[in-house]
């Protein structure tokens, strides 16, 4: 293994999917663009975590019912949210959908 593959496997994240991230990925799974789209992000994730998202998808932190987590815009309204600890390089996936999917009132 070269200097160059070690050092990208240390920046890489594992992905783990919650039981909700799952059903809501088979929501979409009849949608072959939305899961052409959410798999490009997470191979973002994967590799860079947060920092690999593009500005325009707007990653930021949420605040609330998911205070602590991360929040994108795959499209204007199919966003995923996400949990991101660096020190164990992992990626928690916790849900994927619509506005008014994900923040019910």
């Amino acid at each position: 293994m070269s200097n160059n593959e070690t050092e990208k496997e240390k920046k890489s994240f594992s992905l783990k999917y919650s039981t909700s991230f799952k059903k809501d990925l088979k929501v979409i799974s009849n949608n072959a663009q939305k899961l052409q789209k959410t798999a490009e992000v997470l191979g973002m994730l994967q590799e860079c975590g947060v920092e690999g998202i593009p500005r325009k998808m707007k990653p930021h932190k949420l605040i609330g019912q998911y205070k602590g987590a991360l929040e994108c815009h795959i499209e204007p309204d199919l966003l995923i949210i996400w949990e991101e600890y660096l020190d164990e390089r992992e990626i928690s996936l916790l849900r994927l959908g619509s506005h008014s999917e994900l923040f019910k009132k």
